[in-house]
């Protein structure tokens, strides 16, 4: 089978490209390599990949339709396209909210616009986020709860993303399925979440900044698993619903929601030091828990995450020293 796979230089992008071609799969990847955060960790995660059977890389901006739109005329035999590339991050949304709408909203749009151009097309599977649940309290978020009022605009793009996928389901017959990932994390992953700022702090001695005073939780879930989910979740193109549209939303977390103070405290037993914490109030767009109900992914797709943030955590740990040479 042949995919293509956007954000291929991105955390799960490139986790994702490495299992499928690990079982034998075509993959095509796409990532314009911009500097959100330092292009050289999407430039090491890319080297990982070059030189691989089966794999071709092309930077592109997703937004950007002509270059798009020809790659998907030429790839026109690809049967799975898994759409991870997006502006992430709920702070930065406040400080540029335009890069939000044009690559999550117009980069989304012309990924399907590219799939109507692929003939042999079984399933388009694409990243939405527990940031979609916005401020609800009922615990764990449920596929079926209600979720319109997002309390950042990245909640709000990704939402409309899973809005313009049931409507392109409804129009086109497009299968489709959006993944809602709950703070993911491990090896290679982004700089911008807190696993990341924190145990580089706490390795160079640096003070840790601790948002709404430690009162925090969340369904933290490690890379294996959602990757597991992801490439799930590909070989399992949905069925028409009732309405007839081939559309599905999923969540794909842990199943277990973490006390922040306690994964700080397994980070400091792993770094083997204590961290110099500094607390603050809630900061703007930021929820106080997440939980994922997982029901319908376990019934569904056969998803069972299996690492615990007591497992994972060290071996992204060990991971970070060996990247940052710390």
């Amino acid at each position: 089978m042949s995919v293509i796979v956007t954000g291929a230089a991105g955390f799960i992008g490139s986790h994702v490209c490495a299992v499928l071609l690990d079982r034998g799969e075509q993959v095509v990847g796409i990532d314009d390599l911009n500097d959100y955060y330092d292009p050289a960790l999407k430039t090491a995660r890319l080297d990982r990949l070059r030189g691989r059977n089966g794999f071709t890389f092309h930077q592109i901006d997703i937004a950007e339709r002509e270059p798009m739109l020809a790659l998907f005329e030429a790839e026109s035999a690809a049967e799975g396209v898994v759409h991870l590339a997006a502006q992430a991050g709920v702070r930065y949304s406040l400080e540029n909210p335009y890069a939000y709408v044009r690559t999550n909203l117009m980069g989304h749009l012309v990924v399907m616009e590219g799939c109507r151009r692929l003939s042999g097309l079984r399933h388009l599977v694409y990243a939405s986020s527990s940031s979609v649940y916005g401020g609800n309290t009922k615990l764990p978020f449920s596929v079926e709860d209600p979720v319109d009022r997002p309390v950042s605009l990245y909640a709000a793009t990704k939402r409309a993303d899973e809005l313009m996928a049931h409507c392109y389901g409804h129009l086109y017959g497009l299968p489709m399925t959006g993944l809602r990932f709950f703070t993911v994390y491990g090896p290679w992953g982004r700089p911008d979440m807190s696993a990341y700022i924190f145990a580089k702090a706490i390795l160079e001695g640096r003070p840790i900044r601790v948002f709404n005073q430690g009162d925090m939780r969340r369904d933290f879930t490690y890379i294996d698993d959602i990757v597991a989910g992801t490439v799930a979740a590909l070989d399992r193109p949905p069925e028409a619903n009732e309405g007839g549209v081939p559309h599905r939303v999923y969540n794909l977390g842990n199943h277990r929601s973490e006390s922040l103070m306690h994964f700080i405290e397994i980070l400091e037993t792993a770094c083997g030091r204590e961290a110099e914490k500094i607390y603050e109030d809630m900061q703007p767009g930021d929820v106080r828990e997440t939980f994922a109900d997982i029901e319908a992914s376990r019934r569904d797709l056969g998803f069972e995450p299996s690492t615990s943030i007591e497992e994972g955590l060290p071996r992204f740990v060990d991971w970070l020293r060996r990247y940052e040479n710390l």
